[in-house]
């Protein structure tokens, strides 16, 4: 089974996770639609309303439709300050962990405050690096770190390549590519078939969601 693990595609597909927005929410989540989402606070839109929005995020996070945290990190091109994103991500992470859900991470140009985090708060749940286009030593880097990686329609072939299949996630994020295209191109850097890609079917297993 392919599972979109990252998508801001506006249709309902129980195989993808689709990450809402905060407009989205409140009128899907008052609805009786079906489906698998994540919700959190992206760096770029960080503002003084933000703790306040963690607290209605918090509020949905009960719902079981939403299946993970996210997305949320870290981003050296955001407005707000690295300090002030720290903060907000180190909420979305206790958050996370409160309610034992994996957590979808940005993260651009902070991989270092990133592995920092996590190797000083040691959380339980799943981390998943989405939109992963790094290079083998970053994606390594990342693996030692205890994060999974999600590669969408653009990615690097060797990192890739060197991920094992447990910790190896597949997105389409904004791509108007078909997500089995994009399983089958990483099949194909791989080596391997798509019925071996099988870390977000397990996910969604794990968390009981399948």
């Amino acid at each position: 089974m392919t599972v979109d693990i990252h998508t801001h595609n506006h249709q309902s597909i129980v195989t993808a996770i689709r990450n809402l927005t905060f407009i989205e929410a409140n009128k899907l989540l008052h609805s009786e639609e079906k489906g698998l989402f994540s919700i959190g606070i992206h760096p770029w839109h960080i503002d003084t309303s933000s703790v306040d929005k963690l607290l209605q995020i918090a509020k949905w996070a009960n719902d079981k439709r939403i299946i993970a945290i996210g997305e949320c990190g870290i981003d050296k091109h955001s407005e707000a300050s690295i300090n002030i994103q720290l903060e907000i991500f180190k909420k979305h992470v206790l958050l996370s962990e409160q309610i034992e859900k994996p957590l979808i991470i940005h993260c651009v140009g902070c991989f270092n405050e990133l592995f920092e985090i996590k190797k000083g708060m040691s959380p339980k749940q799943l981390w998943i690096i989405h939109g992963f286009r790094g290079k083998p030593e970053l994606a390594k880097q990342a693996l030692n770190a205890g994060c999974s990686l999600s590669f969408g329609e653009n990615f690097n072939s060797e990192a890739v390549k060197l991920i094992p299949l447990e910790n190896l996630y597949i997105e389409t994020d904004e791509s108007l590519l078909a997500i089995e295209t994009i399983y089958a191109n990483i099949a194909l850097t791989k080596g391997c078939s798509v019925a071996s890609l099988t870390a977000g079917a397990y996910l969604l297993h794990q968390y009981n969601v399948m």
